[in-house]
């Protein structure tokens, strides 16, 4: 090498070298188009966000399709409806990390059929069908489908299949946000298994994980059910995020019939007192005793009275209201109009471990990119949003978990190969000059419940497609990420 010349030399001495980060599981989607230096991923030294997951994505936006709430409210540099419209706009602000873009179902059916239960028509499966194909051609990588979040929820395994026929075969993905993680996550599982097989798409089973003490005891029947299916032949593999709680809206605890007919008729509900007492009723058949609520902390909210709540474990805030627990999630929600989200503890810290160290496991967020200052840092994230990868890779390092060289390879060659992006992911001739370059002392997550905007430290470099992003731990200013 000392007879190699280059425009610029970096000193990597001490440090390592190895192949940017594929971020398989973010919900970046539209804040790419809002703060595109995507400090809080790029911080991490990922250089590929895997958007559109948990059935939501930036696109197409179609009929009746209701973004999610913290997308929506959310001002744009320009306007985008179709795939095709949403990587011009892409292209236009230069994010600095790659985009992959899957396409959400509750995209297609809220767009096609509706927010009911009921089942689509043939014609419909046929429209929802078309454009998916639409997508596809215009760049989009696979389906994802959130299967406890409406419409989705309201899914049967058989249109799940037919679309995802599609994806297969444009050699697409299929990734899920299942139906449980929890009582019923085998069957879950063996559900997403079975699209997978029937369809020829490979599968993501998204952020795996077993939720709640009584279900702890799944994991190795879990991990076994997956490794059967590969042996099988079937290309299924899976992603997870190193903490115990996870993070979304809080009224993901409503039952499927509260969340009929869209967003303004969940609000409709709340604010009538028939309705609001029938839900009131199977929360709390669903969560009968305090120890099923102390595992919720309040993250963002929207209204100004429930400010003061961020980041407070909701049974205070119940006390502090003067409710129980139940009564304090329904203020919340109707004052907040649905944009209340919570962190959910309950998951094993062991099995956590457990499932990161199955070589089928590729790391992820699980997170919108935010930003310490600016227009993404007025809420309340989840500390995974800043501190994933360098938080596993901080474990790896300290032997706490898999070796350095297995724990680059589930960040790099690995969802690479899985998510079929040619070229990412290795360092050799011919490859994308995608590189991050991390100070192996210094490497750590600094973000936590109590002050989650905090950059993570150690990565001193960052190269995407050539183009030098971060130096010496600061950013150039120069962004070179591509729709791929």
């Amino acid at each position: 090498m000392s007879a190699v010349s280059a425009r610029r030399e970096i000193n990597a001495t001490g440090m390592i070298v190895c192949p940017g980060f594929v971020d398989t599981h973010s919900h970046s989607d539209t804040y790419l188009l809002i703060e595109p230096s995507a400090p809080s991923k790029i911080f991490q030294g990922i250089t590929t966000e895997v958007v559109g997951n948990c059935g939501a994505s930036a696109a197409p936006l179609i009929g009746g399709y209701q973004m999610p709430s913290d997308w929506a409210d959310k001002t744009y540099p320009g306007a985008w409806r179709s795939v095709a419209e949403y990587r011009a706009l892409l292209d236009r602000v230069r994010p600095a990390p790659n985009v992959v873009l899957l396409v959400g179902h509750n995209n297609l059916r809220a767009g096609v059929v509706g927010y009911d239960a009921t089942p689509p028509s043939p014609a419909q499966i046929r429209e929802m069908m078309r454009i998916l194909e639409e997508c596809l051609e215009q760049g989009a990588r696979g389906l994802s489908t959130g299967l406890v979040y409406p419409p989705g929820v309201f899914a049967h395994p058989e249109e799940l299949s037919e679309l995802a026929s599609v994806a297969g075969r444009h050699g697409g993905i299929y990734t899920s946000h299942m139906r449980s993680e929890g009582r019923d996550l085998i069957e879950s599982i063996e559900e997403t298994i079975c699209i997978g097989r029937d369809s020829g798409c490979r599968v993501q089973v998204s952020h795996l994980k077993t939720a709640g003490r009584t279900n702890w005891r799944l994991v190795e029947t879990a991990l076994a059910t997956i490794q059967r299916a590969r042996a099988s032949g079937i290309d299924v593999a899976a992603d997870r995020y190193p903490y115990i709680s996870g993070c979304t809206e809080v009224d993901v605890l409503f039952p499927a019939w509260a969340e009929e007919g869209g967003r303004a008729r969940t609000l409709e509900r709340l604010r009538t007192s028939g309705d609001r007492a029938r839900l009131r009723e199977d929360l709390l058949r669903a969560r009968s005793s305090e120890e099923d609520w102390a595992g919720i902390t309040i993250g963002s909210t929207s209204h100004p009275d429930n400010l003061a709540y961020r980041g407070t474990p909701l049974l205070e805030v119940a006390e502090n209201m003067g409710v129980d627990p139940v009564d304090a999630v329904l203020r919340l929600v109707e004052l907040d109009e649905l944009k209340t989200s919570a962190f959910f503890f309950g998951m094993s810290e062991e099995n956590m471990w457990r499932i990161l160290a199955e070589p089928f496991v590729m790391l992820c967020t699980d997170a919108s990119l935010r930003s310490p200052d600016g227009p993404l840092s007025h809420d309340y994230p989840h500390p995974r949003d800043y501190g994933s990868f360098p938080r596993f890779l901080r474990a790896s390092i300290d032997g706490n978990t898999v070796g350095l060289p297995e724990a680059v390879r589930k960040m790099t060659s690995l969802p690479a190969d899985h998510f079929n992006l040619t070229d990412r992911g290795v360092l050799k001739k011919g490859a994308m000059a995608d590189i991050t370059v991390f100070d192996p002392s210094r490497l750590r997550d600094i973000s936590d419940y109590g002050s989650p905007h905090r950059l993570a430290e150690g990565v001193e470099h960052l190269i995407v497609n050539g183009v030098l992003t971060i130096t010496d731990g600061r950013l150039t200013g120069d962004r070179a990420g591509r729709f791929l």
